[in-house]
């Protein structure tokens, strides 16, 4: 018998980008996992809440400035952040290296606030379960800012190569920015537990 084509498949790309990519589906299903510790995280938070007689317990609600700092700064980094995608998507080297420094900026500094913030909490993490499970809530989130700190200054270095002018590089840079996004996004539900619920 004898052997016949069926479909020709040399001329698709060695890579995907989007939801082409086998990368771009595990980065979803790495946000759905980590969205899912954050639940619970807030659920525990909820959970105290509701037990307690007074909330916070034994300590004032955390100091403001840090806390509001750090989301403006992470809220005005998903413009720059859209636009490196979408600089990825068309394959425009030289924009895409300016935003990824400039998103390297933008992932540092917030860290700078989160240590701050840490300071304002008004409560040790040892002193009780209110203060057990703020400092949980932080120390979640600071991981993912640093994870993805990691992985853009990674990125960042990788684009100024010679490994540049690749497809897979520009797909891993718009799963960077799928993945800033949800560090954001994650954040905002976490401030309003920490700082508006703590003020009821």
């Amino acid at each position: 018998m004898k052997d016949r084509i069926v479909l020709d498949a040399s001329a698709l790309p060695m890579h995907g980008m989007g939801a082409a990519s086998p990368t771009w589906w595990a980065t979803g299903a790495f946000m759905l996992i980590e969205g899912s510790g954050f639940a619970l995280a807030i659920a525990v938070y909820l959970y105290l809440m509701s037990l307690a007689p007074t909330w916070p317990m034994e300590a004032p609600p955390p100091d403001l400035w840090a806390g509001a700092c750090l989301t403006v700064i992470l809220v005005a980094s998903v413009v720059p952040n859209l636009l490196v995608s979408r600089w990825a998507h068309r394959r425009e080297l030289r924009k895409v290296q300016i935003g990824l420094v400039v998103m390297t900026i933008l992932g540092i500094v917030p860290l700078v606030f989160r240590a701050f913030e840490f300071t304002t909490l008004n409560i040790r993490w040892d002193d009780n379960a209110y203060g057990s499970i703020l400092w949980m809530l932080l120390g979640l989130h600071t991981t993912h800012i640093l994870t993805d700190v990691v992985d853009t200054v990674v990125l960042t270095c990788l684009m100024f190569s010679r490994h540049a002018d690749n497809t897979r590089r520009y797909g891993d840079v718009q799963d960077n920015s799928m993945y800033w996004n949800f560090v954001v996004i994650t954040w905002l539900p976490l401030y309003g537990c920490i700082y508006g619920l703590a003020r009821l």
